[in-house]
């Protein structure tokens, strides 16, 4: 797993949950790194579910919550590294139907050792959209909670739905309604 979407999910803990919080998970999680991570690294996925783990019980919230706020959290670094992305799209639908096909090969080239879940698109119209979410990492809500803020960044109305294909949660799918501007 990338090194970014480690750092950055340490800031989150530190603005959510406060320092203290923060050097409890590293501190209890038996991390090759130690909890030093660089952006352009690339660490195991195991170090992330540690902290994870950690970050709920400390906080009392499911992981799956703590993964849906990092998702959350996580846009504001796609906004501001790769905002260019935005402006190729006139729709979130559209930029959203990409991911597969646009937005993960330009990931690729940048980071070409990248492990990205992977996004088939069963159904498609002006209004709708059915993904199907294929992932070990299983953090299917942080994918959710990056759609949610792709809708509202381009100020339309949304409901994203999902149905987990197994238990593990490694294959969701998701069926996205756009309802136009708010």
């Amino acid at each position: 797993m990338k090194g970014i979407v480690f750092t950055e999910f340490l800031e989150m803990v530190e603005d959510k949950f406060g320092l203290e919080t923060l050097d409890y998970i590293i501190t209890n999680s038996e991390l090759e790194s130690e909890g030093s991570y660089t952006a352009v690294g690339t660490y195991d996925f195991f170090e992330m579910q540690q902290l994870l783990t950690h970050l709920s019980e400390v906080s009392k919230i499911p992981v799956n919550d703590l993964i849906y706020t990092y998702g959350l959290f996580f846009f504001k670094t796609l906004t501001t590294h790769h905002s260019d992305i935005f402006n190729y799209y006139t729709s979130p639908l559209d930029l959203v139907a990409s991911i597969e096909n646009h937005i993960h090969v330009q990931v690729r080239k940048i980071y070409p050792d990248a492990e990205l879940p992977s996004f088939t698109v069963k159904k498609e119209n002006d209004h709708e959209l059915s993904l199907l979410y294929s992932s070990e990492r299983a953090m299917f809500m942080f994918a959710k909670a990056l759609m949610e803020k792709t809708f509202e960044y381009y100020k339309e109305n949304v409901e994203i739905k999902y149905e987990l294909m197994n238990e593990q949660g490694t294959q969701v799918k998701f069926l996205i309604k756009s309802y136009g501007p708010n």
